[in-house]
């Protein structure tokens, strides 16, 4: 079974930093196998509200923190590279 790299977006309806980090996030997962987007809201959790809200976007790799406000799609991928299995016996 192949490991996936679960990337959350935390953010809430009419937010339009959510719609630009979507977007970067989107534009670096394309075409990286094992790494799926989920989407969350504030407004569905209060925990996530009461600790996020002013902070949306939030951007989470496998439910640790990479950054909020604003997406930077070079350091992302960068992450995301970074935690990438390396093929054995490949050359």
């Amino acid at each position: 079974m192949e490991a996936v790299t679960r990337i959350t977006l935390l953010g809430k309806p009419g937010c339009h930093l959510c719609d630009d980090a979507r977007a970067a996030v989107e534009r670096v997962i394309e075409g990286r196998p094992g790494v799926e987007l989920v989407e969350r809201s504030v407004l569905d959790d209060p925990v996530l509200f009461d600790r996020y809200a002013e902070e949306i976007p939030v951007v989470f790799i496998d439910d640790r923190v990479h950054t909020i406000w604003r997406v930077d799609e070079g350091r992302l991928g960068a992450a995301l590279d970074a935690r990438a299995p390396v093929a054995r016996g490949v050359r």
